[in-house]
């Protein structure tokens, strides 16, 4: 049987793109949902996973409508080969259920992986030379140094309570502490 998976990530985007494409392709049976890709609690494609067969196909209009990261597609995509069903991606072009199918998705899988890391990689190069040039980056600090020196006065020589502090600098209690 070929199964449909579709999925939209906020309840004002359409599925009927997809279910269209779906059923376009064969879908016998529909599961879908409004939710984020990136949560971990997605009911239907735990239903739908629940309900395969031996020999069933899981079918999705792009492989991102299924999982938003490469180790949850693989473990996805994983769980369906262990409940002895394929996988197909209409726009990838991916059929699990050939070897070369299965190959093309490992090697898409890996190339994936490779430019997650790249990208890693060249933001920590570039956080690294921003340093050396003197940026810091991140938030700017809430007090500046000179408030440091008033809130520290103010706590040290007029005994202030801490609550007090922070409500004169309209910063957090715990702000005044790290100063």
């Amino acid at each position: 049987m070929i199964i449909g998976y579709a999925r939209v990530s906020t309840t004002d985007q359409n599925l009927d793109a997809q279910t269209d494409a779906l059923t376009a392709a064969g879908a016998e049976r529909l599961f879908s949902e409004r939710v984020s890709g990136a949560k971990a609690e997605r009911l239907e494609l735990d239903k739908m996973l629940d309900q395969l067969r031996d020999g069933d196909v899981v079918v999705v209009t792009k492989y991102d409508r299924l999982a938003r990261s490469l180790r949850d597609l693989l473990d996805i995509v994983e769980a369906i080969k262990e409940r002895g069903a394929g996988f197909r991606s209409l726009a990838e072009d991916i059929d699990t259920t050939t070897p070369a199918g299965e190959l093309i998705f490992h090697v898409f899988a890996s190339i994936a992986h490779f430019e997650r890391r790249r990208i890693a990689e060249r933001t920590r190069e570039g956080l690294e030379a921003a340093r050396k040039r003197g940026r810091i980056g991140g938030r700017p600090p809430a007090l500046t140094p000179d408030q440091k020196a008033e809130v520290i006065r103010m706590r040290d020589e007029e005994n202030r309570p801490l609550r007090e502090i922070a409500s004169l600098f309209k910063v957090s209690t715990q702000t005044v502490r790290r100063a």
